[in-house]
């Protein structure tokens, strides 16, 4: 299956996709604000540099890209009909990083929460992270 857009587009709409503030994260971060919890984000002295930190709860959280970290049975992950070898690989890539950092995170005494892309969408979902954390 050849790509829709021609090399130029694909290459333009790669470059604008960002790895940190993406909406996802910044909805999650006014919510947990609007209830109270305060944190920190993007802490580069931590494994993988968490999306959030909650220091009062020693909890990390990471909001991931369904697509980028390989969300298995998620309507939102679908492998490219082109390089799919390449592409399998350097998401096989992330999930074994992000599995890495998750340990680090755990044997430093930390929470890891992983909060999808898809999961955002569903409101029964917010309640849901304020157990978690609290938990």
């Amino acid at each position: 299956m050849a790509d829709v857009h021609d090399k130029t587009t694909r290459s333009y709409n790669m470059s604008r996709i960002k790895n940190k503030n993406t909406k996802p994260e910044i909805l999650v971060r006014k919510f947990l604000f609007a209830n109270g919890f305060r944190y920190r984000i993007n802490d580069k002295r931590l494994p993988g540099k968490p999306d959030i930190v909650l220091p009062k709860y020693k909890t990390v959280i990471f909001v991931n890209g369904c697509f980028w970290h390989g969300h298995e049975n998620c309507r939102y992950f679908k492998l490219p009909g082109t390089r799919t070898e390449w592409w399998k690989e350097k998401i096989e890539k992330n999930i074994d990083n992000d599995l890495k950092k998750h340990s680090q995170l755990i044997n430093a005494g930390y929470r890891v929460i992983i909060i999808w892309e898809c999961e955002i969408k569903n409101k029964s979902f917010y309640t849901t992270i304020i157990d978690e954390i609290r938990r």
